[in-house]
């Protein structure tokens, strides 16, 4: 029974430690800014609104900048999906010469910082014209987790078992059939995980974009977010709602994508 109370207050803290910051940033978005700083600081006060949310739509372009982050955001994650589920089947059921090895070095680019390709990386870009475009965003972007993707995978793939392909194989379907007809309905667990993780990872993305975006029509919600801290003085209260409105996308996919996402990492073998 102690071990249960003591487990339940754990698990407690731990739940409050996530959901306490989220709270704080949605009541301080709808403060105004006589309320921003006052001590002690109060979850409610006096004269909450979301004047902040039509404030920060009249003044920058988030609309079209939730856009461009939905369109890279989505583009990234299928691409990611498709090469990595194809890549991955290959290693873990087509036998040819050299796979394992070929499989150990494609794992190798995981230890590569992305600082280090980062350089040569805008270059190729850069002669590509590929500057300010979606292009530019999106195919760095989708690059950066096909290793972890492929790995993800390929460990799915190969817990298939070998009778369902050699019974495929005797009436006569092929590769491609076995893959998209039999593989990818038995591995939609990790398939829901890698969709998670992916558009996780190309939402939040900060870094790329912010080199290869020059104007407003283009940039991502994380590099728009951050024009909103000032030199000198920062509207907070602006701040937050522009990390509500970033954060909500992210929370409905954990949310549609839950299930299937913890069944995932339980059959992958990446248990926290």
């Amino acid at each position: 029974m102690l071990r249960k109370i003591f487990g339940w207050t754990m698990t407690l803290l731990f739940a409050a430690t996530m959901v306490i910051p989220f709270l704080w940033m949605l009541s301080t978005s709808m403060k105004s800014d006589e309320m921003l700083l006052v001590f002690p600081p109060r979850f409610f006060s006096k004269g909450m609104s979301f004047g902040s949310y039509s404030k920060l739509l009249e003044l920058y372009p988030m609309m079209r900048m939730f856009l461009n982050s939905v369109i890279v955001a989505i583009s990234a994650t299928t691409g990611q999906i498709v090469v990595c589920a194809m890549a991955a089947y290959a290693f873990a059921r087509l036998h040819f010469g050299g796979s394992k090895f070929l499989f150990l070095v494609f794992l190798a680019t995981l230890m590569i910082p992305f600082q280090v390709i980062m350089t040569p990386l805008f270059i190729e870009i850069r002669y590509l014209n590929w500057i300010n475009t979606y292009a530019g965003i999106i195919m760095p972007t989708m690059s950066m987790r096909i290793a972890f993707g492929v790995f993800l995978l390929r460990q799915a793939f190969s817990g298939i078992p070998n009778e369902l392909e050699e019974s495929a194989f005797m009436d006569g379907a092929t590769h491609l059939t076995i893959f998209r007809s039999i593989a990818l309905p038995l591995v939609k667990a990790s398939l829901a995980t890698l969709l998670v993780l992916s558009f996780m990872d190309s939402w939040n993305s900060f870094l790329w974009p912010l080199l290869v975006t020059r104007d407003t029509s283009i940039m991502t919600l994380p590099v728009g977010l951050s024009s909103l801290h000032g030199r000198y003085s920062t509207e907070w209260n602006l701040v937050m709602a522009g990390a509500v409105i970033s954060v909500l996308p992210i929370i409905m996919v954990f949310i549609i994508a839950q299930k299937q996402f913890i069944e995932g990492l339980s059959h992958s073998g990446i248990k926290g």
